[in-house]
């Protein structure tokens, strides 16, 4: 079963989450969180700050992320893990992959017909609403 990570990068306030405008299929032309493919014998959260520093140039000395909550597709053969962070302090961030932007937090990201998917962004937003003073106790250094 294929491994793919989603990185839910907040800025060092919380009141603003990093996309990216999708550039190809698929979901092209919607907004998206960044991630990417864990590979073969790649461990998740090592894959994760990976892909977080070859989409972003954020590395693992600006942000600590942690294992938010796993999605598995049976039917696709695939499964995703949803790690979260939040900024120390502001970064530049630049990719060649996708345009990156910072969202304000006020958006429907519901909405299937601005942001990927199917509502999953909505979902992992409310999870780390819900849980972000356990999530974010310990990143306080």
């Amino acid at each position: 079963m294929q491994g793919y990570n989603v990185l839910m990068i907040y800025n060092k306030d919380m009141d603003k989450l990093l996309m990216c405008k999708r550039l190809r299929n698929p979901y092209k032309g919607l907004s998206n969180l960044v991630g990417g493919k864990i590979e073969r014998g790649e461990s998740g959260i090592t894959a994760a700050y990976r892909e977080l520093l070859e989409e972003t140039g954020i590395s693992d000395k600006d942000i600590v992320l942690h294992h938010l909550m796993d999605f598995k597709y049976y039917f696709q053969e695939c499964y995703v893990e949803v790690y979260v962070g939040k900024l120390k302090y502001d970064v530049m961030v630049s990719g060649d992959e996708n345009e990156l932007y910072w969202s304000d937090l006020n958006k429907d990201f519901f909405d299937m017909s601005l942001f990927a998917g199917e509502g999953n962004i909505g979902h992992m937003i409310e999870q780390v609403k819900m849980s972000k003073d356990k999530i974010f106790t310990e990143v306080s250094s």
